[in-house]
């Protein structure tokens, strides 16, 4: 790291010189707005073992990714979780005594399912890799929403009352992209 062509340099309002990996795996420096070159590349070589720790690290994390899904892959995933969730969505609301306003598919990267203030419910297509205790947990933890906002007591209260194993079962999601820009 001994020139400024290595790293990124963002200069803003701050007081002190930080050092950010991206998931990408792109070296960012932070520095205050008047701040010398000289110092700025004297704090990245003073840190040049933290760097090279964290960018193999990130580079081992993005080689375990899977490859992003092809189009007609999604279309897959789509087409099932259209196919399938109705029907999970039905059995649970019916268990809990809710009922949501509408259900929709999408191709969400960060998360697998929200509920919307109106009682709505959207879910990643991406959910339908998971296995079916986990997709089960989703389904049950947006229809937990309709009921409890937030997540507070009450809400973790109701999702224990309909899935007591929520805690295993969340061990089984996982989103494989996690950490890509």
């Amino acid at each position: 790291m001994k020139n400024s062509e290595t790293y990124e340099l963002i200069r803003s309002r701050r007081k002190t010189l930080a050092l950010e990996i991206t998931p990408g795996g792109r070296l960012l420096v932070r520095s205050p707005l008047r701040c010398p070159q000289t110092r700025i590349d004297a704090f990245v070589a003073a840190h040049a073992a933290w760097i090279e720790k964290h960018l193999a690290a990130q580079r081992e994390r993005a080689a375990r990714r899977p490859p992003a899904p092809t189009a007609a892959e999604i279309e897959a995933l789509k087409a099932r979780a259209r196919a399938e969730l109705p029907g999970k969505i039905a059995y649970w609301s019916e268990q809990m005594g809710l009922a949501p306003t509408g259900f929709k598919v999408t191709t969400a990267r960060k998360r697998y399912g929200s509920c919307s203030a109106k009682n709505g419910l959207c879910f990643s297509c991406f959910l339908m890799n998971c296995p079916e205790e986990a997709v089960e947990l989703v389904v049950v933890h947006e229809l937990c929403h309709i009921r409890e906002k937030n997540h507070g007591p009450g809400f973790y209260a109701l999702l224990e009352r309909y899935l007591p194993d929520w805690r295993e079962r969340k061990k089984l999601l996982a989103m494989p992209w996690e950490g890509e820009e």
